[in-house]
């Protein structure tokens, strides 16, 4: 018995070829999209918790805003740390008001 090869055209040959090339191209797209996604699905949860922590440090200002513009504190600083008093009556001066 005498084994006999096929032989295959260039055709078949090219055909063969660029079907492999397809493929491969093929798999090297899927897998760097899929790869693609898992590091941007990693990115976007990294960039919400910055958003969320923002966010808390963003009350915590305003908390501590709100404190420093407090009518007690001002008035507290205004006497005690700038030595400011309430006016005098004759230091306190009132205008005309021109009615039309």
């Amino acid at each position: 018995m005498s084994m006999v090869r096929k032989k295959y055209s260039w055709k078949q040959l090219a055909l063969g070829a660029g079907l492999a090339v397809l493929f491969l191209g093929n798999l090297t797209f899927y897998i760097w999209y899929q790869s693609e996604s898992v590091r941007l699905g990693y990115r976007i949860h990294e960039l919400e918790m910055k958003v969320e922590k923002l966010k808390e440090e963003i009350k915590k200002l305003e908390t501590r805003k709100e404190a420093l513009l407090s009518l007690d504190r001002i008035d507290r600083v205004a006497r005690n740390e700038l030595q400011l008093q309430d006016p005098k009556p004759d230091q306190v001066i009132f205008e005309k008001q021109v009615v039309k």
